[in-house]
């Protein structure tokens, strides 16, 4: 059987050759320990700011956590106070300080990783599955498969890694002009709109839907008789289909500016857009997450002129 008939096979069938069955299992279990750790590390982040902490000042929805807020009921200035007492300066969890020393640009980069662990790496489950199957189709090998898919999942995460220090010096930026709160949300809603508005008109662009098609049907370099597989060659596919997400997702991820960046809700919810969104082709989808994020931005600038909101 040959490799195309083979993998067209498993597509079928849904299910892999049976002879490289097991080539599989151990990268879903990295793909499933780093998304779980970069969760972890969020919730770890949210717990640690729940018990002292307005909640509602991270954002939208956030403020259902002031259930669990031991300063809930207090005024601004005695949550600050309390605070001042209870958490002296770098002691909340991977928070960082309105200072932004070297020490808080690393909890932030450190951040934006999680969040790439949490957000993206899981979207990547039906490449990385399909890249792992066809490597052993082709080698023969399913340990060769199973070394492919672990480095293509690294070099795919390189790419979010590089994503990260690119967020975490706009974050930085934003912060000393003001635009963003101590809580790591939007300072006013000039900032809101305009992250809304940009993401809104690129699910439009020709670039989205050439990187989401990417996304959709991966090209292996090696399907064309260019490349063997192997580990250095799997890092490489993991660059390549990186960027493809990237493209594909950078301002949806960007909307985090928008609601906030520790919006643990935004964080699950945005995630779960963009997987399916990837997971499942649909030429309408993207056009209906641009029209929605349009919707809400031109609304809030209608709330802003007409005086219901303070820009």
């Amino acid at each position: 059987m040959t490799l195309l008939t083979s993998f067209n096979a498993s597509r079928k069938t849904g299910q892999p050759a049976p002879d490289h069955r097991h080539s599989w299992p151990l990268v879903l279990m990295v793909i499933v320990l780093l998304s779980l750790g970069g969760w972890l590390y969020l919730a770890a982040m949210i717990a640690d700011m729940v018990p002292v902490m307005d909640m509602s000042e991270a954002g939208p929805g956030m403020g259902i956590f002031n259930t669990f807020n031991l300063f809930a009921g207090l005024s601004a200035e005695a949550r600050a106070a309390l605070a001042v007492l209870c958490l002296p300066a770098g002691a909340t969890f991977g928070m960082p300080g309105a200072e932004l020393s070297l020490a808080d640009l690393g909890k932030i980069f450190t951040m934006w990783s999680m969040m790439a662990l949490a957000m993206m790496l899981p979207t990547a489950v039906p490449m990385l599955r399909n890249y792992s199957f066809e490597v052993a189709d082709r080698s023969g090998s399913p340990a060769t498969g199973r070394a492919a898919g672990l480095f293509a999942t690294f070099g795919y995460l390189a790419v979010w890694i590089g994503y990260a220090v690119l967020a975490t010096a706009a974050q930085w930026l934003l912060a000393r002009i003001g635009a963003l709160t101590d809580m790591m949300a939007p300072a006013s809603l000039a900032l809101t709109t305009s992250v809304l508005f940009a993401a809104g008109l690129y699910q439009f662009t020709p670039a989205k839907q050439a990187c989401l098609a990417r996304c959709w049907y991966p090209r292996w370099a090696f399907s064309g008789g260019h490349a063997e597989p192997g580990a250095f060659n799997g890092f490489r596919e993991g660059l390549v289909q990186g960027w493809a997400c990237l493209g594909c997702c950078w301002a949806v991820m960007t909307v985090m500016f928008a609601v906030g960046l520790m919006n643990i809700l935004w964080i699950a919810m945005l995630g779960g857009l963009m997987a399916i969104e990837k997971a499942f082709p649909n030429r309408y989808l993207p056009y209906i997450i641009g029209a929605g994020l349009l919707a809400w931005a031109g609304f809030l600038v209608f709330l802003i002129l007409t005086g219901h909101l303070a820009a």
